[in-house]
């Protein structure tokens, strides 16, 4: 099993995370790892966000990887601070062929056939199927996965805990990707890992 598979298969909900600081990213590692998920993403979109990934390395069991990863300096970045895989939401060779020279598990987005078969170009056919409700849902990702049979998906975007048995009902769903677990303002320890519980239940 190649080993960004093995990360998508650790559960079936890998937690989107958008975080400031990173005495709230150990509050929300702790709560989630403690709800059953494991793996977490956490999106390059905050100042502090390199910062939280090396503080969450430190929380027991925890799997952090980097998302929001738009180039290789990025990509460079995140390893630096830790990250242990790295997500970006498109495709581009330069990106790619970063990841893999660096041996780091990589899954990068893809909304469309010719996302896919460029990756699959590059020896990749393990992806984030994003935006996916935006980019038409489940109904698009049956009919992109249906061309693509060895070809797996983590749908990311828009998706719920109400939505996310239906999309890991399909063969080509590994995992999905939520940002519902945690919510605005000061982490809410209790209530983080109640939806960690009630996500990682999923499975």
């Amino acid at each position: 099993m190649n080993p960004i598979e093995s990360i998508m298969r650790m559960g079936p909900v890998i937690p989107v995370l958008v975080i400031e600081s990173p005495a709230d990213g150990v509050v929300i590692a702790e709560a989630l790892v403690a709800g059953g998920l494991r793996v977490l993403e956490v999106t390059l979109r905050t100042a502090g966000a390199l910062d939280v990934i090396r503080a969450m390395k430190q929380v027991p069991g925890v799997i952090v990887g980097a998302g929001t990863v738009l180039n290789v300096r990025d990509l460079d970045a995140a390893i630096a601070a830790g990250a242990e895989f790295i997500v970006s939401p498109g495709l581009t060779e330069k990106l790619a062929h970063a990841a893999m020279d660096r041996e780091i598990p990589f899954l990068p987005g893809v909304a469309n056939a010719g996302d896919i078969m460029r990756g699959l170009d590059m020896g990749l056919d393990r992806f984030k199927f994003f935006p996916a409700e935006a980019a038409g849902g489940l109904k698009a990702l049956k009919a992109l996965a249906a061309p693509f049979r060895n070809v797996r998906f983590c749908p990311t975007g828009g998706i719920t805990q109400a939505s996310a048995p239906d999309w890991l009902a399909e063969e080509a769903v590994l995992c999905v990707g939520g940002s519902w677990l945690v919510g605005k303002g000061a982490p809410d320890r209790a209530a983080i890992r109640a939806a960690a519980e009630a996500a990682a239940a999923l499975a």
